[in-house]
């Protein structure tokens, strides 16, 4: 009888490897079947790399540099404009809500030491708010309903702003220096606490704490020479849009040499 071995094949393949090649194929079929699926749209990979052309350097070798660098320049500067634009819109709608808040608690108010001033600066504006609204005489703790539903409002306000903002929120007190063993020790303290309760109170009312920073300048930057201007809380609202370069800009070290 004829032996049935293979001689030249002592030793064939395991069967598991012949089901995994299967498989292989199956997967390279099947990614080949989404590929030819897929819609690629031109336009879009186009610009695409355009913007990677931009941002990495490249130059087109049918322009000289020259032209394709005031294009640039230009572009980039157009661009610059459209966002400056935009920002003083949005800053522009902001203030106008916070405007409408403002005006509608001072129609509450009876008395005219107790008007909230609205500020606008470059690029900031800010809510100039009586401590007498906010706080009771001598106390850091946020107590009248009426305030807190201030407060509630002008968050609601805040996060519906198209704009984000940090927000500083600043104590400020009267000249009447006072001491005491217990806390508030002094005008620092009180600033401080103050400023910190109005925090918490956004804090509670869905604002980003990381967005909150908290100032206390005791009697130390007064507003006039009337003690019931001068005992406030500032809510300043400011946007980080600022194009100027740190690294442009003299350094305190080399100042020193």
């Amino acid at each position: 009888m004829a032996d049935k071995k293979c001689p030249e094949c002592p030793k064939c393949l395991p069967g598991w490897l012949v089901q995994f090649g299967d498989l292989m194929s199956l997967l390279l079929t099947f990614f080949i079947l989404l590929l030819s699926m897929a819609v690629m749209d031109k336009k879009k990979v186009e610009e695409y790399f355009d913007i990677m052309k931009k941002a990495m350097g490249f130059i087109d070798a049918s322009t000289d540099v020259q032209t394709q660098s005031d294009k640039y320049s230009t572009e980039s500067s157009n661009s610059s404009d459209d966002d400056t634009d935009s920002n003083d819109e949005s800053m522009e709608e902001s203030m106008q809500e916070v405007t409408e808040l403002v005006n509608q608690m001072n129609d509450i108010s009876t008395v005219e030491t107790e008007q909230i001033q609205l500020e606008k600066g470059q690029n900031e504006f800010t809510l100039d708010i009586p401590s007498t609204i906010m706080f009771e005489e001598g106390q850091y703790n946020i107590t009248n309903p009426n305030s807190k539903r201030f407060i509630a409002k002008v968050a609601r306000v805040i996060r519906t702003m198209p704009q984000a903002f940090n927000i500083e929120i600043i104590g400020h007190t009267a000249t009447n220096g006072f001491q005491d063993e217990k806390i508030p020790r002094d005008n620092w303290d009180l600033s401080a606490l103050r400023s910190i309760s109005v925090v918490k109170e956004l804090i509670k009312n869905r604002i980003d704490p990381s967005s909150l920073k908290v100032s206390a300048y005791s009697s130390y930057h007064p507003k006039s020479e009337l003690a019931s201007d001068n005992r406030r809380v500032e809510m300043k609202f400011f946007a980080d849009n600022t194009n100027d370069d740190i690294l442009s800009e003299e350094s305190f070290f080399d100042r020193l040499e």
